[in-house]
């Protein structure tokens, strides 16, 4: 459910399964407050109830991820994530991914963004079962594609040409290249570590609000008075005055500081700056920004 809802807050896709998804912040929230977002409702991709409560099941449990095997394959192109969004609101997506309570999925390169996609490709069987892969999968393809089982079996690379695989081999030179992507992923996952809010998460230790129709926060509980925030705007900069939202309130004697933030220049972003205030806060666009309580 939380890829489903990404993509679909950082492309727009509608198709096939991610039809049943919004990208809106509520989706984001219930995700990060219970694991799963369908939990016996009915959805309208294969016309059937999807789901099961997840009451009481510790969030580290919850495996969440932008990008695996399947799904990048499942563009027809292999197309990686972050090339199909822009690069202020995939930072903001991934802060939200490594900091989130459940346990982040990183796949094959994508902690420095590489871009070699991920195709499927399979070297099995004789003649007649390679043709029965091929269209077996411009079958499951099509509805993704928004074409015909007959167009997608034209335009959908062939799984045993050898030259297939080979694309999908990393270049670990994008590390440097990418330096920037690579920097991000390492300063998150050393924050996640390190800290002792975003490292501890238990049931019921995060809460969460929407801000406006693309912004939303997670509010990380302690009982140290030592709370961490999460603020995450994937649309344009925002200005909430009044700031009457109570998961927005400081311990008293207390200010915001802010502790981490996706558009710093360090990142490739423009060193925006989040203002956070007792009578009004300012969201900057396309930006995730962590902050702490300090006297």
């Amino acid at each position: 459910d939380f890829h489903h809802s990404s993509v679909v807050a950082l492309t727009g896709r509608n198709e096939a399964y991610f039809a049943d998804y919004l990208g809106a912040p509520q989706e984001f929230i219930a995700a990060a407050k219970y694991g799963f977002l369908y939990q016996g409702q009915a959805r309208s991709w294969r016309k059937a109830l999807r789901g099961t409560p997840t009451t009481g099941i510790p969030p580290e449990v919850f495996v969440c991820f932008l990008e695996n095997h399947d799904q990048i394959a499942n563009t027809g192109t292999g197309e990686r994530l972050r090339l199909q969004t822009s690069p202020a609101r995939y930072r903001a997506m991934t802060a939200l991914l490594l900091l989130g309570p459940w346990t982040p999925l990183l796949f094959q390169g994508e902690e420095f963004g590489a871009s070699s996609p991920f195709l499927f490709f399979a070297d099995i069987g004789d003649v007649s079962v390679r043709k029965a892969i091929r269209r077996g999968r411009a079958e499951w393809l099509a509805p993704f594609l928004s074409v015909t089982e007959e167009q997608a079996l034209r335009a959908l690379p062939t799984p045993d040409d050898p030259r297939v695989f080979a694309q999908c081999k990393l270049d670990f030179s994008e590390r440097e290249t990418n330096r920037e992507l690579y920097d991000l992923h390492i300063d998150l996952l050393k924050l996640r570590r390190e800290d002792s809010r975003f490292r501890e998460q238990s049931c019921g230790g995060i809460d969460g609000a929407m801000l406006g129709p693309a912004s939303f926060l997670f509010r990380y509980f302690s009982k140290e008075n030592d709370d961490r925030l999460l603020l995450v705007n994937f649309g344009q900069s925002q200005i909430l005055k009044p700031a009457s939202e109570p998961l927005l309130a400081l311990p008293t004697g207390h200010r915001w500081e802010t502790l981490w933030k996706s558009d710093s220049r360090r990142y490739g972003g423009t060193g925006s700056i989040a203002v956070a205030a007792q009578e009004q806060w300012v969201l900057p666009a396309e930006s995730a920004v962590a902050l702490r309580p300090v006297l």
